[in-house]
């Protein structure tokens, strides 16, 4: 998508969030959840713009040079056209910034699209978690990156 930008996001940003995050989960954040992100010192959250309007958002949190990829989403209208992978390689920059060696994050074990886009980013499935997501009751998949 030629027209999109990757900025900071912001509290005014969260009900268009708020909206892809509910077509996207089955167990979706709360506003407070993402305003917690938002003013958390340890954690970057970055929204994918096209226009004024946004199409897609990704969490990230680092302790110390541990990071980890808490939530990504593009809305339905938006897929299929590079939008994630735009954002997950604007935290892959982020996270080597700041100096981070080890990067996580969890996936549904059926959500192979997601697997395949983190894989082409190198990361590796390196565990499990049993029953991890609920509505449906799904285990993830622990992946890791090592920078």
């Amino acid at each position: 998508m030629k027209d999109l930008t990757i900025t900071t996001m912001h509290k005014n940003h969260i009900p268009e969030v708020i909206e892809i995050e509910r077509v996207s989960f089955s167990t979706p954040w709360s506003e407070l959840s993402f305003i917690n992100e938002i003013y958390n010192p340890n954690s970057t959250t970055y929204v994918a713009l096209s226009d004024t309007t946004v199409v897609g958002y990704i969490c990230l949190k680092q302790i110390k040079d541990e990071g980890h990829i808490l939530n990504l989403a593009v809305h339905p209208k938006f897929r299929r056209q590079g939008i994630a992978k735009t954002l997950v390689s604007k935290a892959l920059e982020t996270f080597r910034a700041n100096k981070c060696n080890f990067i996580y994050l969890e996936v549904r074990v059926s959500n192979i699209q997601a697997r395949k886009l983190y894989e082409d980013f190198g990361f590796k499935p390196v565990g499990i978690r049993k029953n991890y997501y609920i509505l449906p009751l799904e285990d993830a998949v622990i992946m890791l990156l090592q920078i």
